[in-house]
């Protein structure tokens, strides 16, 4: 039976090519069978596992995320595919990813994007589970839209992995977690990738590695990336000197949402940009164990700094902040994210004791549209919900009466 057979079971897909190069490191081992998978339901309520405020220098380093791209042999890459072949690649797909046996008390719930309400999409991309692209469906060629077929299967209940199925690449894995921790995000993603890879033939290149979408993922077709909070930097104004310096080795500095997205609340997202011609190992070692440690010792002694040097502007800023979430009457989610950036600065330095970081991780959930709406219970226009945003961070930010 052929690759592109929709109707194919897991064990008849073709064997691996082998076509891998070089060694990999060891992974966990995961075995194949036949998973539980639940087809789409409610988005899951709670904090996600990148909020957990854990994890090596969490007080910097609010996640790291390691992504494979990764395509199936004989298909178009999905901006140049029919929407036939990305129904039939959706159908694969989601048959290996449902036959991958998964950790005892997790589930694997299917999405399937072309039949999901809107703010069931909104709420996937604000809980860093899939790209804004994905949500809308819509190419950089200007292929797709809405009814693309297109879908996206996540690890419940932490949503540490999810795995999206015809965004830029047919398959797009995804392992975040809390803190500074590629290393076991990449051993992760690495396990997950050889599950797939022993039912499906990658498009893979003897000389190039992994055939991608975009060139720049040629190679590995790894991204390796951490969300870092550097408020103090900006205060300071050696921000662009982080900025300049991230830029001048090749790396990525982007919004809290990723590509397109602002730096609100001064949470960036900075990652590789290059993977051809250089392994894993290589880029690993350079993000986590020389660019990050570098970036993370700039904040925090600038958080010092201005804690011995400055520390009126350090509280104004602070202060000004709080006082405007507890008594604001309409908000703009930037706005919000701004405010509870620096919030979240006065919290670890220990300028504001009545708050908890929990509480700012918190917010900046339900501050996003698609959770607000979920709270509310209703859709909402945009005045509706810059008056029920400003409502719902003065009830979580209200100081204790006693």
């Amino acid at each position: 039976m052929q690759a592109n057979d929709p109707e194919g079971h897991p064990s008849e897909f073709p064997e691996h090519s082998g076509a891998k190069s070089g060694p990999r490191k060891p992974t966990p081992e995961i075995k194949i069978g036949q998973s539980s998978m639940v087809h789409g339901g409610e988005v899951r309520s709670g904090t996600t596992e990148w909020l957990q405020g854990k994890g090596s220098m969490s007080d910097v380093v609010m996640s790291s995320r390691v992504r494979a791209a990764r395509n199936l042999a004989g298909f178009p890459f999905p901006p140049s595919a029919s929407s036939a072949d990305r129904s039939q690649i959706m159908e694969i797909c989601r048959r290996c990813i449902e036959s991958i046996d998964h950790a005892e008390g997790t589930r694997i719930r299917w999405f399937d994007l072309r039949n999901s309400e809107p703010n069931s999409r909104r709420l996937l991309v604000e809980r860093q589970v899939m790209s804004r692209q994905h949500s809308r469906g819509r190419y950089s060629n200007g292929e797709g839209g809405p009814d693309s077929p297109r879908g996206v299967a996540v690890i419940e209940p932490d949503e540490r992995i999810s795995i999206l199925v015809n965004e830029e690449d047919h398959l797009r894995i995804q392992v975040i977690r809390s803190g500074l921790d590629l290393e076991s995000c990449l051993a992760e993603i690495n396990g997950f990738d050889d599950a797939i890879e022993e039912l499906v033939d990658y498009a893979f290149h003897p000389q190039f590695g992994y055939l991608t979408a975009c060139p720049t993922n040629v190679g590995t077709g790894l991204r390796l990336s951490v969300m870092v909070h550097l408020p103090a930097l900006k205060i300071t104004g050696e921000l662009e000197k982080v900025r300049n310096a991230a830029g001048d080795m090749g790396l990525a500095v982007r919004g809290l949402y990723g590509e397109g997205s602002q730096a609100a609340g001064e949470f960036y997202q900075i990652s590789n940009q290059v993977t051809l011609g250089r392994s894993d190992e290589m880029i690993l070692r350079e993000i986590e164990n020389e660019i990050v440690p570098n970036i993370v010792r700039y904040e925090q002694h600038a958080r010092k700094q201005l804690l011995n040097e400055n520390r009126a502007l350090l509280e104004d800023k602070v202060f000004r902040a709080l006082g405007i979430l507890r008594g604001a009457r309409l908000l703009k989610p930037d706005e919000a994210l701004a405010h509870l950036g620096m919030v979240r600065l006065g919290v670890l330095t220990g300028l504001i004791t009545d708050v908890s970081v929990e509480t700012v991780h918190e917010l900046l959930l339900l501050i996003q549209p698609g959770h607000l709406q979920r709270a509310i219970g209703s859709e909402l226009s945009q005045a509706e919900r810059r008056l029920e945003r400003a409502k719902l961070v003065r009830d979580r930010l209200a100081p204790d009466p006693k």
